[in-house]
């Protein structure tokens, strides 16, 4: 049993053919949940989702633009089951990658979050190097032993997730958090693939800078705890 949670923003193109690539590298699994938190798009994303003909599909509606981390915190608050995953609305996530990380983390009672390591990304030059800047700077200081905080597609434990004080901009500090709170992870090297359509709306210069803020704050909550 487990919630799949979902953050969208103007992915209406993409959203359908995400759905549909879950179904299928997920049909082996009965009991599971997908909660999509529409993060006040302003495309046709709402009206995509629901006219998606799905029993296992929870709609969450944000009537302002509240950014990735609030939408996923909204999702995760909401999910029914203990067990969670997070993957991107835009698809660049495999789904075909969920089993995987699914069966190792089920499979080990004592690990609490197991995380993706896109090994190839499909992302833009100025994309990739702030990323590679802003996880070696994380986790020289942090030392959560992840080369790759940022990619979305993780499976974890919600109950220890509510504990943590939320801030925007955490779920790039899972790893970081877990670790701390002394919680076992692992990581797993998963596909990254293309957008199909539409660009990413969630920033990448400024989440370089905001980070520096960022793992200030998360080092003062792993002190603190």
């Amino acid at each position: 049993m487990f919630s799949i949670i979902i953050p969208a923003y103007n992915e209406a193109e993409n959203l359908p053919i995400l759905i549909e690539e879950i179904d299928k590298n997920l049909s082996k699994y009965n009991n599971f949940e997908i909660v999509i938190v529409n993060d006040a798009s302003t495309d046709n994303t709402i009206n995509i989702i629901k006219s998606i003909n799905h029993h296992k599909i929870k709609f969450i509606n944000n009537t302002k633009n509240k950014g990735q981390s609030f939408s996923i915190h909204k999702g995760i608050k909401s999910a029914k089951y203990n067990t969670i995953i997070t993957i991107d609305a835009d698809g660049q996530n495999d789904p075909l990658d969920i089993p995987f990380l699914l069966e190792k983390y089920l499979s080990n009672k004592e690990t609490k979050l197991v995380g993706g390591i896109r090994i190839k990304r499909k992302d833009n030059l100025i994309k990739k190097i702030s990323s590679k800047i802003a996880n070696n700077v994380r986790s020289k200081i942090l030392k959560d032993n992840c080369q790759d905080t940022g990619c979305s597609l993780k499976v974890f434990d919600k109950e220890i997730f509510i504990l943590f004080p939320y801030f925007d901009g955490i779920h790039r500090f899972l790893p970081a958090l877990f670790t701390g709170y002394g919680y076992k992870t692992l990581f797993i090297n998963v596909n990254h693939r293309k957008r199909k359509f539409g660009i990413s709306k969630y920033g990448t210069m400024n989440r370089l800078f905001k980070g520096i803020r960022d793992i200030i704050r998360v080092k003062k909550i792993i002190r603190n705890r």
